[in-house]
């Protein structure tokens, strides 16, 4: 019986620059000769293909769609069928990291599950990288995705947020649809706490990377900066 294939976690582009300078050459090149991948975009997983100038032509190239309303057990199953027939497979996020704020990672249990070696690869996580550059506190933090639309439940999911902040001394982490930033940056202005740090990691690895962490009160006193229709991500930490 033929040994297993792997499942290889291959980061994407944050931003539209060059992969030799955020993918390193040997996992670029063994994401160039993969016949299969798991997507949570196939457009997005095609875009990454052409860029890394795969081995083979893309139209031999196997891309399964991940479903955001839930991938099914035997539909996973079933791609996962290519390893356990002993080839290796690529997964690929939308943007950064495969499986971390990502649907990805139910494949990644399925591949447990089935016994399917997983093997993760260095590449740019906007959740990692606008933490180092914060300055905030990087020894306890949590990721909340999305904060709620609605005005009300958003406020009172902020100060929530704000709260365990102070209580935990514990760096909060959130993302907003990018035509919804300056919403949720005067959101963020209006709600928390004057003393309360906050960081703004803009375009990270792209041309308009911009980050700035100061106090509520100082983002109170300064012109908002642009953030319409640019990828962001949100930090926040409460004084103690």
């Amino acid at each position: 019986m033929s040994s297993k294939g792997t499942l290889h976690l291959i980061p994407v582009s944050l931003s539209p620059v060059s992969s030799t300078f955020w993918l390193p050459h040997s996992v670029q090149q063994l994401a160039a000769g993969l016949t299969t991948y798991i997507a949570e975009n196939a457009k997005t997983a095609r875009a990454f293909l052409k860029q890394i100038e795969t081995a083979h032509p893309l139209q031999d190239i196997t891309i399964h769609t991940l479903d955001k309303r839930g991938t099914p057990d035997t539909e996973l199953r079933s791609w996962l069928q290519t390893a356990l027939n002993g080839e290796d497979i690529g997964l690929v996020s939308e943007a950064g990291c495969p499986a971390v704020a990502d649907p990805g990672s139910i494949a990644v249990a399925m591949a447990h599950q089935l016994g399917i070696p997983v093997k993760p690869h260095v590449g740019p996580s906007s959740i990692l990288l606008s933490l180092m550059a914060s300055g905030l506190e990087g020894q306890q933090f949590t990721f909340h995705g999305y904060a709620p639309v609605e005005s009300g439940a958003r406020s009172k999911q902020l100060k929530a947020w704000e709260l365990q902040s102070k209580q935990l001394k514990q760096t909060q982490i959130l993302i907003e649809t990018p035509y919804r930033n300056p919403g949720m940056y005067t959101a963020l202005c209006q709600q928390l706490h004057p003393d309360t740090r906050l960081c703004i990691a803009r375009d990270l690895t792209g041309a308009q990377e911009w980050i700035r962490t100061q106090t509520i009160q100082k983002w109170r006193q300064a012109s908002p900066p642009a953030l319409d229709k640019v990828p962001c991500i949100f930090l926040f930490l409460a004084k103690a």
